[in-house]
């Protein structure tokens, strides 16, 4: 595909021979980043990307960046989709679950995305359903009392157990540890936060260590650390299953030649 975000070579094909459709085997989940922020025109061909709920739900935003970041966030992930599913970026349609996490009405991956700020992320997996949450590097949440509120008692007395300084990180690596586990279940805010634990620990590697309603699924889980000091942000994977890894891609800053190639082959 001419202008692809991402173009890759099957094996055994000939140097340069590409596919139409990014790869994505049942080991990988692929991971994205994506800035924002972008220009007017930018933002305006990715809004004409759009269904019109999508543009309704745009035009409700009361500040015109926040209108712009979701128009971008939504465009990106039917740009990204299109080069997995083999269709235009219009063709892309969504259901919503109960708690409306959106998937494919037609055959594709599974798929989830996050932003915070200016930032995006996007997760796509053949094997399963993913989930990824992000939060930028700023805040300190720590200080205050919103672990006490929405952390197992578990998680509490291992984050204040730590120097005051590591605090702020570690309390961004459990809430997005345990976002990212709450949107793989699709479960929404029907599921306490503090009816389960994450690793929070900076010397643990990440992990889903229990549950209030099962004794085996945390070993079903494997939960990745997908956080960039120099991007500023804090971020996690969750899958129910092992085995898989993380292949992660930037999103090209200038669209203007992928959206307008795109629009050519069609």
């Amino acid at each position: 595909m001419k202008g692809a975000l991402y173009s890759t070579t099957r094996p055994g094909g000939r140097t340069g021979q590409v596919d139409d459709r990014v790869d994505l085997t049942v080991n990988e989940v692929h991971v994205r980043c994506a800035w924002l922020d972008r220009a007017p025109a930018e933002v305006d061909r990715l809004h004409r990307l759009l269904a019109e709920d999508e543009r309704e739900r745009a035009a409700r935003f009361r500040f015109e960046r926040d209108r712009s970041r979701y128009i971008v966030g939504r465009g990106l992930l039917r740009l990204l989709l299109a080069e997995y599913v083999g269709l235009a970026p219009e063709q892309i349609r969504f259901a919503y679950g109960d708690y409306q996490k959106p998937r494919l009405e037609h055959d594709g991956p599974w798929f989830n995305l996050a932003h915070s700020g200016p930032v995006a992320l996007f997760a796509f997996s053949h094997s399963g359903e993913v989930g990824i949450d992000v939060e930028l590097d700023h805040a300190d949440f720590a200080r205050e009392r919103i672990a006490e509120l929405y952390f197992s008692p578990t998680e509490v007395a291992v984050l204040r157990s730590l120097p005051e300084t590591l605090q702020a990180r570690a309390f961004l690596t459990c809430w997005t540890r345990k976002e990212a586990f709450v949107k793989a279940r699709g479960d929404g805010l029907s599921l306490p936060l503090a009816s389960f634990d994450v690793s929070l620990d900076p010397s643990s590697p990440p992990a889903l260590l229990r549950t209030e309603w099962s004794v085996d699924e945390a070993t079903q889980w494997c939960l990745r650390d997908l956080s960039d000091p120099k991007m500023g942000y804090v971020a996690a994977l969750a899958m129910r299953s092992h085995g898989w890894r993380v292949v992660s891609r930037a999103v090209p800053e200038n669209l203007h030649n992928v959206i307008e190639t795109q629009q050519e082959d069609r």
